[in-house]
């Protein structure tokens, strides 16, 4: 069976800039939307048994009904094709209340035929995935209140550590207590929106809500699994390449900002036939073009402006592109970077941005002494001095740069 595994469409992510003449919507959600729409075709077409969402479909836990609609149009084209969907909730679609209704509710609301929501683990059979033979343990974005509310314990009083480990035993049991109910002669699927020790994390750290509990890596690995299908961390992997079974983070379905500027965007089309390897097929989606560069300009450049324009490269080549140009200066250079030319050369891209950072000189006295005659926490001292550094907050710093520089001596080992 052939399962089209995608996550983190955060449609409304980008709802600012230039908007489209047509919808009315912003430019840079049309991207998202693009990407959602190649996803869905892709299953229509192909004729995918399951389509299988591993979480944020927004960036706001209470989209705009505008979002919520454009969301709607593309899920409802899989359910009036027959194909069994599957959405987790991710963290970004969840209240941080419990009881209110999240971001993808009215799916289960309305009964949208063959469209299943999962807002609390659970294990999904045949009889759930329209007859396919296929269960799946589907773990959504459980936060620390959902975690303990399931467990029905409270944990007062003890460290983040501890409670974030204690929370990890929790999670471990649900899922243990899940496994025991599967049937060993179907194919099982791990599903889940969450961080998975080992993974590298794009720049979703910025946009991440509230703190990671990281599921165990062994957990992952478990050899029952026949896929694991994850969600939440932006940068596409796998990290379990060389074995089994796959452990895959499609990654976001459009490039969120210049962290991203060098990242290609997939979906995921994992094959899995008993007895035989998954197969995972990686589906590289067209994304926006970003354009990242950084320059520094010194007192040496004869014309700062006409170097910048050549860092930027041909006009053409920044047509519908996000652009970002860094450029870091002496301060008294200020006068001598024309920024409406800079700006008229980008003109074709969609956005430019302009990030100046003038380098102010400030040189701290340290006194006649020559330098080299001083010793690492006398230079450090003289600095601190200079700083004006509270006498409290340089003793604290000053005893900190001893116990680093200075050795042990034995009476101190002793």
């Amino acid at each position: 069976m052939r399962i089209l595994h995608f996550a983190d469409a955060h449609i409304d992510m980008l709802n600012r800039g230039k908007h489209d003449p047509n919808t009315g919507l912003p430019v840079r959600v049309m991207d998202f939307l693009h990407s959602l729409d190649i996803i869905v075709d892709t299953a229509i077409d192909e004729r995918v048994d399951l389509v299988l969402f591993a979480g944020d479909a927004f960036k706001d836990r209470a989209p705009a009904p505008t979002y919520i609609r454009e969301w709607g149009k593309r899920i409802m084209r899989l359910s009036r094709a027959g194909i069994p969907t599957v959405l987790l909730v991710g963290n970004h679609d969840l209240s941080p209340a419990l009881g209110r209704a999240h971001a993808l509710d009215a799916f289960t609301t309305f009964e949208v035929p063959h469209v299943h929501v999962v807002d609390k683990p659970c294990l999904l059979t045949p009889e759930d995935l329209d007859g396919l033979p296929l269960q799946i343990i589907a773990l959504p974005w459980l936060s620390r209140s959902r975690l303990l509310a399931l467990a029905g314990e409270t944990l007062e009083g003890i460290s983040q550590a501890e409670l974030y480990q204690e929370l990890e035993n929790l999670l471990n049991k649900t899922v243990q207590h899940l496994l025991a109910q599967v049937k060993p002669d179907l194919p099982l699927v791990l599903a889940a929106h969450a961080s998975v020790q080992g993974a590298k994390y794009g720049t979703e750290r910025m946009v991440m809500l509230g703190n990671d509990m990281v599921l165990p890596l062994s957990l992952a690995r478990d050899s029952r699994w026949a896929y694991v299908a994850l969600g939440h961390i932006h940068k596409a992997q796998n990290l379990n390449e060389d074995g089994q079974p796959p452990i895959v983070y499609p990654g976001s379905i459009e490039r969120v900002d210049f962290g991203e500027a060098k990242e290609e965007k997939f979906f995921v089309i994992a094959t899995i036939e008993p007895g035989k390897p998954t197969v995972v097929d990686w589906r590289q989606l067209p994304v926006r073009k970003f354009v990242d560069r950084k320059v520094t300009i010194s007192e040496q450049d004869l014309s700062p402006t006409q170097r910048l324009i050549e860092a930027l490269g041909p006009a053409d080549a920044l047509k519908d592109a996000v652009v970002r140009l860094t450029v870091s200066y002496p301060e008294q250079l200020e006068a001598s970077i024309d920024d409406a030319a800079l700006r008229a050369h980008a003109a074709q891209a969609l956005e430019f941005h302009l990030v100046k950072r003038p380098q102010i000189e400030s040189r701290a006295r340290l006194g006649d002494e020559p330098l080299e005659r001083l010793t690492h926490l006398e230079l450090l001292e003289k600095y601190l001095l200079a700083k004006s550094v509270g006498e409290q907050e340089r003793e604290a710093l000053l005893t900190l740069a001893r116990d680093i520089l200075e050795p042990a001596t034995e009476e101190d080992t002793a």
